[in-house]
């Protein structure tokens, strides 16, 4: 028989590895299921068939996870808000891509760059939350971390470039924007699989989360100074 769950909902540890997956595989399913090359993943929007229906769903999953994601401080909250919304900015208003036209122009590159930005800081928190902890496998979770963040920002960086120097450089390469976002689509899952604290190398076993909703076992409360985790799975100072 199914054991009764110790945990009436999922907490932010699940959250976290859920979105993880999501946007590690954004870019290869979309691209996979795709029947022409992908010269952007947002392309994917116009493509026939499974790889729109991957890109927009998968967006509004993500979106929908990061609005139930809380964090454990003020920034936190308003950061996974703001991810959120662009999320569905990026999913609600296609890009111009190729003869396309743009709903409302902007807004889908506004919305991608905030996106982006806000996962770069969600690095940054989740890097010093970390390396505050001291011991050796939160160290490698913080070397995760900033290493994400840089990819993210190296990412944005070339797209950046490119278009202020009229595409030169997607004239050679020509998916080089679809190779931009997904790697900082990956970069920004492997992040969130790491803070999820269910991979068993890079966190101690003291610290480690279990996903069966009905084990006994449950990691300890978090080191962090200023905070404590409380049974109704809220976050308090």
């Amino acid at each position: 028989m199914i054991s009764k769950p110790n945990r009436v909902e999922i907490d932010h540890h699940t959250i976290k590895l859920i979105i993880g997956i999501f946007a590690i595989s954004l870019a290869t399913l979309t691209s996979l299921f795709s029947e022409t090359p992908l010269t952007s993943i947002s392309a994917s929007y116009y493509a026939d068939g499974w790889s729109r229906n991957i890109f927009v769903g998968f967006l509004f999953a993500i979106s929908a996870f990061l609005l139930a994601y809380n964090g454990k401080s003020a920034p936190e909250f308003v950061l996974s808000k703001l991810a959120a919304v662009a999320a569905i900015g990026v999913a609600m208003f296609p890009c111009k891509c190729g003869s396309h036209t743009e709903i409302i122009p902007y807004i889908h590159y506004i919305s991608a760059a905030v996106m982006f930005l806000i996962l770069v800081g969600f690095c940054y928190i989740f890097f010093q939350r970390a390396y505050a902890k001291g011991h050796t496998q939160a160290k490698f979770r913080a070397s995760i971390y900033a290493l994400c963040g840089i990819t993210i920002l190296t990412s944005i960086a070339i797209i950046v470039v490119n278009t202020l120097l009229a595409d030169v450089i997607s004239l050679k390469i020509s998916r080089l924007i679809f190779f931009c976002e997904a790697a900082g689509l990956i970069a920004f899952g492997v992040a969130w699989l790491s803070a999820s604290r269910c991979l068993p190398l890079i966190t101690s076993e003291k610290e480690r989360i279990s996903l069966l909703p009905a084990s006994d076992k449950e990691a300890k409360p978090d080191a962090d100074k200023n905070t404590s985790y409380v049974t109704t799975g809220q976050w308090q100072s």
